[in-house]
C-alpha cells in the first residue's frame, strides 16, 4: 500500500481522496517506513521540511503539481501560498496550504534516525533537519500563543487534524459559512456523505481558511484567528513529545538539550494548568476567544498520556477514563473512539465524531506502555493489528463493529501497522522512554 502511494519523494495518504503530501500523515508514514527503508523514511520528512515557510511554519499540505486542480479541494489556487503567503515567507518553488498540522515531526525524525543511525549520520539527516524543526517549534511557541498562557492555539480545525470533532462545534458556531456556490467538495467524489463532514461544517472551514489567506496568513492580534482559536491538548502534547525528541537530536549533534527538556516540562505544566478538567477525568480544549473550556470529551484529551512528566495521578485518571463508559476501551470497544460514546453528537461513522482512528490509538498505546499499563497496551496493540487487516487498512472504523469507514488502503494505517509489527513491545519501542532520561545515550 505504501509502495502504491510513493511518488518518488513522498507518500500520498490515498491516491483517490488525498493525492498530495500531508504534514502529520508523512510523519506517521515515516515512522512505519523506517523499518523497511530508512532512506525512504528520511526522504519523506526531508521533502516535507523543504516546503517550510520562512517564518518557520510547516504547511499541512504540499501540493503535487502533476495532480489536476479539481482532484482535491481546497487546491493550490485556493491557498495562493506564493502570493498570499509572501509576507510570511511561503516558498516560491512549491505550492502549499497556509495552515499547519500537529507537530509530531521531531519525534518522527528521532525515531527514523534510530532505525539506522549510520545511514542517518552519513547523510547528515539530523544535521539538516534540526534547524528546520527548531524553527518550526519556534513559530508555534512564539506566534501561536494566542491565549497568553504558554500553550499553542490552532486557528482552524484542519490544523488540529481531527477536522470535524464535536469539540469544535461551539467555536465554529461563530463562523459564517462560505456560500455553497463558492466551492466544490471533491471529497464527496470518493467518500460516502454520511462518513464526511456536513456541508454546514465544510462551509465554515472554507470561510476560516479564506479569511486567513486574505489576511496574508498573519498570526496574532492582527491575524486571522478571529472567531476560532483553540488550545488543544493533543496538539500541545505532541509539541511536548517533539521537544523531548529535539533534546535528544541536539545531544546527538553535540549540543546541549537541557533547555528543550525544561521547555517540555514547562509546557506540560501549562497543559495541566489550563486544560485539565478533574470533573471530566481528562483534558479538554479551551476556546481562547470565549475564555472557557469546551465541555466535550474527544480523544484529543487522552493524548497527553504520552507525556513522561505527566503527574502520576493524572495518568491514572486518564487510563480510567479511557477504559470507562465514555470511551469503552477493553469493554465495549476494541479501539479508542474519537469522541465520547455517551456524547449527544456521537456518530460511529462520521469522520472524527466517533469512529476510531489508527494514529490516535498508536499514540495511546505508547502512552499506556510509558505509564506502566503493559497489559492494556498489549491488548490495544493486538486490537489495532487485527482491525487494520480485517478492515482493509481503513482510514477509520466504527468503534463498535470495526466496519471500515472512509477510504481503505490508507497511508498511516498501513505505516503504523508496519511499526507495530516490527517494533516489539519488549524493546521499549515508543522512543519516549529514552527521551525522558535526559542526554544519556
Amino acid at each position: 500500500m505504501l509502495e502504491a502511494g510513493w511518488t518518488g519523494t513522498s507518500t500520498v495518504p490515498s491516491r483517490s481522496l488525498y493525492p498530495h503530501q500531508w504534514s502529520w500523515d508523512s510523519a506517521f508514514i515515516a515512522i512505519g517506513l523506517r523499518h523497511v527503508s530508512p532512506l525512504r523514511a528520511q526522504t519523506e520528512l526531508e521533502t516535507l521540511l523543504a516546503a517550510q515557510w520562512a517564518d518557520g511554519r510547516i504547511p499541512h499540505i504540499v501540493f503535487n503539481p502533476s495532480v489536476p486542480l479539481d482532484a482535491y479541494f481546497p487546491s493550490p489556487d485556493f491557498w495562493r501560498s506564493s502570493t498570499a503567503g509572501s509576507t510570511a515567507g511561503a516558498p516560491r518553488t512549491v505550492q502549499t496550504s497556509g495552515i499547519v498540522q500537529p507537530p509530531v515531526h521531531a519525534l518522527a525524525a528521532w525515531l527514523v534516525h534510530l532505525a539506522d543511525p549510520g545511514l542517518s549520520r552519513a547523510r547528515g539527516f539530523l544535521t539538516r533537519a534540526y534547524p528546520r524543526l527548531a524553527a518550526w517549534h519556534g513559530y508555534l511557541l512564539h506566534r501561536r500563543d494566542l491565549g497568553g498562557g504558554g500553550l499553542v492555539s490552532v486557528v482552524h480545525p484542519w490544523e488540529q487534524g481531527m477536522d470535524n470533532s464535536p469539540c469544535w462545534d461551539r467555536p465554529l458556531s461563530r463562523v459564517t459559512p462560505a456560500p455553497a456556490r463558492s466551492y466544490r467538495r471533491a471529497d464527496l467524489d470518493h467518500g460516502a456523505p454520511e462518513d464526511r463532514p456536513t456541508d454546514l461544517d465544510y462551509g465554515r472551514y472554507v470561510r476560516l481558511a479564506a479569511d486567513y489567506r486574505d489576511r496574508g496568513y498573519a498570526d496574532g492580534p492582527d491575524g486571522a484567528s478571529g472567531g476560532f482559536a483553540v488550545e488543544d491538548p493533543a496538539f500541545n502534547a505532541l509539541l511536548v513529545a517533539s521537544e523531548y525528541a529535539l533534546a535528544r537530536i541536539a545531544h546527538e549533534l553535540g549540543a546541549a538539550g537541557s533547555a528543550r527538556r525544561v521547555r517540555a516540562e514547562r509546557l506540560t505544566a501549562a497543559l495541566v494548568e489550563r486544560l485539565w478538567e478533574p470533573a471530566a477525568g481528562m483534558f479538554l480544549c479551551r476556546d481562547v476567544r470565549a475564555g472557557e473550556l469546551i465541555p466535550e470529551r474527544g480523544v484529543s484529551g487522552l493524548i497527553p498520556l504520552l507525556l513522561p512528566a505527566l503527574p502520576r495521578d493524572l495518568a491514572a485518571t486518564l487510563v480510567r477514563t479511557m477504559c470507562g463508559p465514555h470511551f469503552g476501551l477493553g469493554g465495549t470497544t476494541r479501539l479508542v473512539p474519537s469522541y465520547d460514546l455517551l456524547g449527544e453528537a456521537f456518530d460511529p461513522h462520521r469522520y472524527w465524531r466517533g469512529p476510531a482512528w489508527f494514529n490516535t490509538n498508536w499514540l495511546l498505546e505508547r502512552g499506556l506502555r510509558l505509564h506502566g499499563e503493559r497489559g492494556r497496551a498489549d491488548a490495544l496493540r493486538k486490537g489495532m493489528l487485527h482491525t487494520a487487516g480485517a478492515s482493509g487498512f481503513a482510514e477509520y472504523v466504527d468503534p463498535y463493529t470495526a466496519q471500515a469507514c472512509g477510504v481503505t488502503g490508507f497511508g498511516w494505517t498501513a505505516a503504523l501497522t508496519l511499526d507495530l509489527l516490527h517494533d516489539r513491545p519488549a524493546r521499549g519501542r515508543n522512543g519516549l522512554t529514552a527521551i525522558k532520561g535526559g542526554d544519556r545515550g
